[in-house]
């Protein structure tokens, strides 16, 4: 048999150039193939003897002390069994947020060199805060794809940039562009878990018309599926599946029955649990005997002062986030049982980290029913959420729990979700479960550890190398260090001796043993004036004796402190940290920070047929200036109704339709105020142009105006608008002409709520 030029070795070391080199035959070609040696035909890359399959599960927003697996109060059985067949870590580290944790898992290089130090929504454009992640740092995905694995991913994707997130893409930064050859997920950093927006791959998803649906159980039942098929189709053929669901993520939304089960048993309030849940960690050894308690932050109001309507609200609300967690525990320990019956389970490592980040404290101090409040700069009195209370986790509202049980969830560590500078930010619990690769099971693994040595160890397991040059991209090398070393050596010591932490100026830089932490902000501060970051102090922690980060030592070890801090500022240059930038709010306007949009520059916009699906990031931008909507459409006889154009959602937008024969206006001011305004007169029949001009106030951001409506030229209707949204209309929800694809704008119509008449054309002029 003539040789050929083979995809990929069958075994042992593997190319550091991806993809290997094209099939050439070898053997001898005469004039005719009665002249020539055996055809050979070009054989898929086979992976490496012995690669396991890989299921890695990311959960969202998790504090270190929220799920019983770590001592917490929200029953994880599943959790808990797969720590006791695997490995728990009790010293792994996050970023802090959800677009650089997630955009560290998947490249194994830190969040700033692969431009994502900020969530991709608040991008400013300096090399490490793109949004966009770079060619020369390859996923997982697509390593283990070009070595012969198939590969999927389900859930949240929160790192492609925003103006590349609609149907026409582009899809370079899209999981199916990085290496993943299923997805089945939404773009954005979260999701109604009732009526999410979904793509199958680059396709929308019809919505369910399921009473019942659920995002998490959607997403488990997808993977199920999928694994399955695979294994159906090519037994042989190692998967890997990310699997991302939006729980723990805001809106808390589980379903009603999960609810109902914790009811009660929060009662205690935020600082009881957190004493109770210290004492469980340290019965369970999560946590060394001599571990303090850290003190509540100042501005956290004592449980015991609160009023009882406000204690009856909070505790109803952590029921509702407990049965949010519990729920999602449970539908991924579906998807766990159904990797566990394969015939290769033995040889499937489940890497399952908690959390991308701790706790979120972005309902603000009394909770609140839209998380985009916060995100455009305001708080919500949380006697206005108490009126609402029994609608809460359920579909009007995009709900959020107060800042003092996001505290909680972080027992026993500072602060949350955010700060980059304390653990209570960015210590998350780590499962691995590998049964062929790890001998003994049930055990703590206190190893420091950071989410950029997932993509190593994974690599180190399937015994592929790290590729150097992939697609003709000389790739940046790794931040991570594979976490192999651990698996059966409980007192291996620490091969990770630094890392580096900042998040919108909160910093922390650790270095065998010590941590030296900055806080520059709190989540309490929603507006953020200037800084001088000379006058930020550094605090010294020794958590090599000082689990919790309880006691600041800097005044003891001044000399510490400084060289921490030149260290920190040290890696922060090389790692595209700088320059710091303390702007919150006021990032997540694209019109405010230049960043990249399908709509920049553009005053008119012309659709002759019902568009839907449009992300807001590739949309006119209707904030902060006027604007008119006109559609040329064509009236049943009997009269129309329905939507004709919206943008936004239940977290905030407008709405632009036809109810009972009226035309309505209706803008949702972050679920704070719903201003509905109605014409006087009917919608005519027939070829009808209806159209509504907003007349901004101007004088700044976020003011309101006055809306007046059409029907062919003549005033049928006007009012006043006293508020508008001045930053972001929403996370994951659409512009959409012809039905609301997606969640309500005004809760008095039920989508898709399609309108039933013709629309011609719908033109958006801004002014």
């Amino acid at each position: 048999m003539p040789a050929a030029s083979p995809a990929a070795p069958a075994g042992g070391q593997t190319s550091s150039v991806l993809p290997y080199p094209d099939f050439h035959f070898t053997g001898k070609i005469g004039d005719t193939f009665e002249q020539s040696d055996p055809a050979t035909f070009p054989q898929p890359v086979k992976p490496p003897k012995g690669a396991p399959n890989v299921l890695l599960i990311m959960l969202d927003d998790v504090g270190f002390g929220q799920f019983d697996l770590t001592g917490g109060g929200v029953p994880s059985p599943n959790m808990d069994k797969l720590a006791h067949e695997g490995l728990l870590y009790n010293r792994f580290h996050t970023t802090a947020m959800c677009s650089p944790s997630r955009a560290a898992l998947i490249t194994g290089r830190d969040s700033h060199v692969v431009g994502n130090g900020i969530l991709t929504e608040m991008g400013t454009g300096y090399d490490g805060y793109t949004s966009v992640i770079p060619r020369s740092a390859a996923t997982v995905g697509e390593v283990l794809r070009q070595n012969g694995y198939a590969t999927a991913w389900l859930g949240k994707n929160h790192n492609t940039p925003p103006w590349e997130t609609s149907e026409i893409g582009p899809f370079d930064h899209w999981p199916t562009g990085w290496g993943f050859e299923y997805f089945y997920g939404f773009n954005a950093a979260d999701s109604s878990q009732l009526q999410p927006i979904l793509y199958e791959n680059h396709t929308r998803v019809p919505a369910s018309s399921d009473p019942s649906y659920h995002l998490t159980t959607d997403l488990a039942d997808h993977a199920i599926d999928w694994i399955h098929k695979e294994k159906a189709i090519a037994p042989d053929k190692p998967f890997f599946v990310y699997l991302a669901p939006g729980a723990t993520h805001a809106p808390h939304q589980p379903p009603q029955a999960w609810i109902d089960k914790y009811k009660g048993q929060f009662d205690m309030g935020w600082d009881k649990y957190r004493e109770m849940t210290l004492e469980r960690q340290k019965k369970l050894g999560i946590v060394p005997q001599n571990t303090d308690l850290t003190a509540r932050p100042d501005g956290i109001p004592a449980w015991d002062s609160l009023e009882p309507q406000q204690k009856k609200l909070y505790a109803r609300m952590m029921e509702i986030y407990a049965a949010y967690g519990a729920h999602a525990d449970y539908e991924m320990g579906r998807v766990i049982d159904a990797v566990k019956k394969l015939p290769d389970a033995d040889n499937t490592m489940i890497v399952y980290v908690v959390g991308d980040n701790g706790s979120s404290a972005e309902g603000g101090l009394g909770g609140s029913t839209d998380e985009l409040i916060i995100v455009n700069g305001m708080q919500q009195d949380w006697q206005d959420v108490y009126k609402v209370m029994n609608e809460l986790g359920g579909p009007r509202h995009f709900n959020h729990m107060p800042i003092g049980w996001a505290h909680a969830m972080n027992t026993p560590f500072q602060w949350t979700k955010q700060v980059a500078s304390h653990f209570g930010g960015t210590r998350n619990p780590l499962i691995i479960d590998w049964p062929a690769g790890i001998k003994q099971g049930g055990a703590i693994r206190p190893q420091f550890s950071h989410i950029t040595d997932i993509m190593p160890t994974i690599l180190d397991a399937a015994h592929v190398t790290v590729p150097t040059k992939v697609n003709g991209v000389d790739q940046t090398p790794l931040d991570g260090i594979s976490l192999a070393y651990t698996f059966n050596d409980p007192n291996a010591p620490d091969r990770r001796h630094s890392q580096m932490f900042e998040l919108l100026i909160n910093r922390g830089i650790y270095q065998d043993g010590w941590m030296a932490s900055s806080l520059a902000f709190n989540p309490l501060q929603v507006v953020r004036g200037h800084v001088d970051i000379s006058n930020i102090k550094w605090e010294l922690y020794n958590i090599n004796e000082d689990f919790s980060q309880a006691h600041n030592v800097a005044d003891q070890h001044p000399e510490k402190v400084k060289q921490l801090e030149a260290l920190w500022w040290e890696q922060a240059k090389t790692h595209n940290v700088l320059p710091l930038d303390w702007r919150g709010p006021e990032r997540f306007s694209n019109e405010l920070t230049g960043r990249p949009n399908l709509a920049a520059g553009r005053k008119t916009f012309v659709y002759d047929y019902p568009l839907v699906g449009l992300p807001e990031g590739s949309a006119p931008d209707l904030k902060n200036k006027s604007f008119t909507v006109t559609a040329e459409t064509q009236i049943p006889q009997d009269g129309a109704n329905g939507m004709i154009f919206t943008q936004g959602g239940f977290t905030a937008g407008w709405g632009f339709y036809v109810q009972q024969g009226k035309l309505v206006v209706a803008h949702n001011f972050v679920d704070l105020e719903r201003y509905r305004i109605v014409s006087t007169g009917s919608v005519p029949t027939g070829k009808v142009t209806l159209s509504f001009h907003f007349q901004y106030d101007g004088g700044g951001l976020g003011k309101g105006g006055t809306v007046t409506m059409f029907a062919n030229g003549k005033q049928i209707g006007e009012g006043r608008i006293e508020k508008t949204v001045p930053m972001k209309y929403t996370s994951s929800e659409t512009q959409d002409i012809g039905e609301d694809a997606g969640t309500p704008v005004d809760n008095t119509y039920k989508p898709p709520f399609k309108f039933n008449g013709k629309i011609d054309r719908l033109t958006v002029e801004l002014q």
